[in-house]
């Protein structure tokens, strides 16, 4: 079966409908009943809670609780590097923006405006820059760190669709990443210059959230929002958490053209960690 037919169920789907149910479900605090749902979760999954700061599954109030959960003190060293994988999962793409295409996968790209939510000014600064888009499976930690040091200067909510992010459906759905609802993160490094880290919604993904803001979404007023930081000291250091996915889904980072050698260990489909090398100069 193409991939292109593998996903047209998506497009047939209640996907907000969906999204808004499970995003209830994953909230509520269900004694015995989550407790249950979380153990067949980590059965089915696969989910390491060796490496939880609470490793026991009844200790979380809520599904929501349990999917976010906290990694152990030591559990992701952080590796000395300009930039380190700011999350547990797999690659789907990483390097070179050609002109202002980022390659998402055979046959599909998608722009940087796109992705930002049209704003052509701000992808500017990444023409022929570099990009990398993970994936966050299932089964990984749901917190997504600072690859680098970064003083905030905005955040924008856009509005889009609620595709799945599994590697099939970005093989099929063309310009997935930038059709998907998303919330794009703009920091500056003193060293790198402007760069952007993008949360990327997808169906049952019932919310994501910073550290500076808290939930995002919902509300999902159907516009796009956008907050401005330049007037405040918003700095966030190097492996620092910046926010979290309640229910899994992907981060596509833009940096500026520069001088920036990804991690030659790197490949498409490879499994990455927190704190990893990502990218020296």
């Amino acid at each position: 079966m193409s991939d292109r037919l593998a996903v047209l169920p998506q497009y047939l789907m209640p996907k907000l409908a969906l999204t808004r149910l499970a995003g209830r479900l994953a909230g509520a605090e269900l004694g015995g009943l989550t407790t249950w749902t979380i153990r067949r979760f980590i059965e089915r999954y696969g989910v390491a809670m060796n490496e939880a700061a609470n490793p026991d599954p009844a200790a979380y109030a809520s599904f929501n609780d349990f999917f976010t959960r906290a990694l152990k003190d030591g559990a992701r060293p952080l590796a000395e590097a300009q930039l380190i994988c700011p999350v547990d999962g797999a690659i789907s793409q990483f390097g070179k923006i050609e002109g202002e295409q980022i390659f998402q996968a055979k046959g599909h790209s998608y722009s940087a405006t796109a992705l930002v939510g049209g704003d052509a000014t701000l992808a500017s600064a990444f023409r022929d820059g570099s990009f990398a888009t993970l994936y966050l499976s299932p089964r990984d930690y749901h917190r997504i760190h600072m690859p680098c040091e970064g003083r905030l200067l905005r955040m924008i909510h856009v509005p889009g669709d609620l595709f799945s992010v599994n590697p099939t459906t970005a093989r099929g759905v063309p310009g997935l990443f930038a059709r998907n609802e998303r919330v794009v993160c703009v920091f500056e490094n003193d060293e790198i210059g402007p760069w952007v880290l993008v949360l990327v919604g997808a169906t049952i993904v019932g919310s994501m959230a910073t550290v500076w803001h808290g939930l995002v979404n919902p509300p999902r007023p159907g516009r796009v929002r956008e907050w401005g930081y330049e007037d405040r000291e918003i700095r966030l250091a190097q492996g620092a958490e910046m926010g979290r996915f309640l229910l899994g889904s992907t981060v596509v980072m833009l940096f500026p053209k520069g001088e920036q050698k990804f991690n030659p260990a790197w490949q498409p489909g490879g499994a990455i960690r927190l704190g990893e090398v990502m990218a020296t100069v």
